[in-house]
């Protein structure tokens, strides 16, 4: 059976695909800091000549920012055309201080879990990127071909906002066009579970500065007589959530949907543990929506959270002040088909009619993006479950996730293409952190989970 062969490949050549993951490793190439753009020119050369190797028609495609890395290849014979998406480049590694070795001088390590790789962009997101360039070359070496249609589709800017994204896909959409997009960027539940990411929810962000008086005041003489910013603002926060923790924004919850029955048997099914998850930072009991599973509440409601807030003294010691503005930095996750646009306009709003006399606020937008959900009916979802609970021996799932990949649902808007989300990334990963690792098991693994993924789907 050609799967078989192609999984003991897999196998006898990790030694070498794990150098091949070093190399890439070393390559330091942080977009956000342009003077690491040559090395991230590097990243997307080192992708080419790797992908040119094994008969894909790779080429760099420039943008306004970083290169992206295009490659096609395989029989277009009427089975599925798949598209994989990863990104080449990685954070900063400061504060550098904190790393127990060089971030660009990756190694594998023993740890009391198993083997690691250690190093920037091991798990986000060149490890992950790999595991299905390495089940490709697999493929490739034991059957001659691909088993379907592959376009590859990897980007350079990914950690620093994906400017140049939208507007590549959109003048190259007719060659993006694919049946799935495999997108290998997630995490796999609770570091032990195979999972189908198919909720991501939506993101809203807002400053509010709150302003009174032409300068600071003195609070004895002025106190009580004044208004003072930070009540008033203290008040509007306040008044965001009721006792409940239901959030009181006039239409917040237009296009929230209730979770389907069958999906909520199965997050029951996977026994999430919200008081070890709590309990490692130091919490105990969830405070969201009172009548939701901790689960609902990660995945599938919409949150408004208080991310920054200032104003007045905050030296040392006292300074008996009362300021001329204050601040607040809010941020909405959103769900379903929340309008990120209508839940602004909604919450100035409210906000507005809550300023007393003396009081003006000024806002700062900061971004707003949709949630996305994926319909799990192609029998392709299911075909690729079934992989990964024959690959891991653990029944796979489909999973939420609390945070936001834009890149799905421009996927699905702009090019009709269904997202698929796959990883193997674990909680203690420490992406974006120092000592970012990805274990060997997730790396090997992976690429044996995508093997299977593209026998079943392309079958």
């Amino acid at each position: 059976m050609s799967l078989d062969a192609v999984l003991s490949r897999i196998d006898t050549d990790l030694p070498h695909a794990t150098e091949r993951l070093l190399d890439l490793l070393r390559i330091k190439s942080i977009s956000t800091d342009s003077a690491f753009k040559q090395d991230c020119q590097d990243a997307a050369d080192w992708l080419i000549q790797d992908l040119q190797s094994m008969g894909i028609d790779a080429e760099k495609r420039p943008t306004p920012g970083h290169p992206m890395v295009v490659g096609h290849a395989g029989p277009a014979d009427g089975k599925p055309h798949l598209l994989f998406y990863g990104h080449y480049d990685v954070q900063p590694v400061d504060p550098l201080n904190l790393w127990h070795r060089d971030p660009f001088d990756p190694a594998v390590e023993e740890t009391d879990t198993g083997k690691v790789i250690r190093g920037r962009g091991a798990a986000d997101d060149k490890g992950q990127l790999m595991t299905f360039v390495e089940a490709l070359r697999a493929w490739k070496e034991v059957e001659g071909e691909f088993p379907c249609r592959i376009t590859i589709f990897f980007e350079g800017e990914e950690e620093s906002g994906s400017p140049s994204l939208v507007p590549f896909m959109e003048e190259n959409a007719e060659e993006l066009r694919a049946d799935f997009a495999m997108i290998c960027d997630t995490t796999m539940f609770q570091s032990r579970t195979p999972a189908i990411t198919t909720m991501l929810r939506g993101l809203l962000g807002e400053e509010l500065t709150i302003k009174a008086a032409t300068k600071d005041l003195h609070s004895g003489m002025f106190g009580g007589v004044s208004i003072n910013p930070i009540r008033v603002l203290s008040r509007i926060i306040a008044s965001l959530h009721d006792d409940t923790g239901r959030i009181t924004i006039p239409g917040f919850y237009d296009g929230v949907p209730e979770l389907p029955e069958e999906l909520r048997q199965q997050w029951q099914g996977l026994a999430f543990d919200h008081a070890g998850f709590l309990g490692e930072v130091g919490l105990s009991h969830p405070a969201g929506e009172q009548d939701r599973t901790p689960l609902e509440m990660i995945w599938s409601r919409p949150t408004c959270e208080v991310n920054g807030i200032g104003g007045g003294y905050q030296g040392e010691g006292f300074k008996t002040v009362l300021p001329a503005e204050a601040s607040a930095k809010i941020s909405f996750r959103l769900v379903g088909d929340q309008d990120p646009l209508a839940i602004r306009e909604s919450f100035r709003k409210m906000v507005e009619d809550m300023l007393p006399p003396d009081c003006e606020a000024e806002w700062k937008a900061h971004g707003a993006s949709r949630a996305s959900a994926t319909s799990i009916d192609d029998p392709a979802f299911a075909a690729a479950l079934g992989a990964l609970s024959d690959e891991w021996q653990v029944p796979a799932a489909y999973i939420g996730c609390g945070g936001s990949i834009p890149i799905a649902g421009h996927f699905a808007k702009i090019l009709d293409t269904t997202p698929m989300l796959i990883g193997f990334g674990r909680d203690s990963d420490q992406i974006h952190s120092p000592n970012e690792k990805y274990d060997m098991e997730s790396f090997h693994k992976g690429m044996r989970s995508w093997a299977r993924i593209l026998d079943a789907v392309s079958r």
